[in-house]
């Protein structure tokens, strides 16, 4: 990313991981025409990225310096969905350090995570298993 590009993003969304939630963010995002950076630490996956025209940050989210290079001090949102539970809350942690009104939404595997990240600054903690399993039950018609 070039430094003038950087300077020039603000009010953008952050993606951290770009997995199958992620993935399907970015997709939203980018039908909505909503500027975003990925931030990806799989180097062939932000290849990838990059060759579809996104804008990249390789690194680990939960490291300050990377979030700095996807202008967290500017970012409107972040979505911090990546496969491991101790890297989101980190990543929350350190967004929250680094950005104290940027609307954080994150993923949590059980409610005792969902808890200590809302503790942390997540403004909006989703549990994918536990909504799916909702969503099936009601097309189920079970109650």
């Amino acid at each position: 990313m070039a430094t003038t590009e950087k300077k020039e993003l603000s009010n953008h969304a952050i993606v951290c991981g770009c997995g199958i939630v992620g993935q399907r963010i970015v997709d939203i995002l980018k039908e909505n025409n909503i500027d975003f950076v990925i931030i990806e630490l799989d180097q062939e996956k932000a290849r990838v990225l990059k060759d579809r025209g996104y804008r990249v940050v390789v690194g680990d989210a939960t490291q300050s310096s990377v979030l700095k290079g996807a202008s967290i001090e500017t970012a409107k949102a972040v979505a911090v969905v990546m496969d491991n539970d101790a890297k989101n809350l980190f990543a929350v942690l350190t967004a929250r350090d680094l950005n104290k009104s940027v609307f954080i939404a994150t993923r949590a595997n059980d409610d005792f995570l969902r808890e200590k990240l809302s503790e942390a600054g997540a403004d909006y903690v989703i549990m994918p298993q536990k909504s799916a399993s909702k969503e099936i039950i009601k097309e189920l018609g079970i109650k």
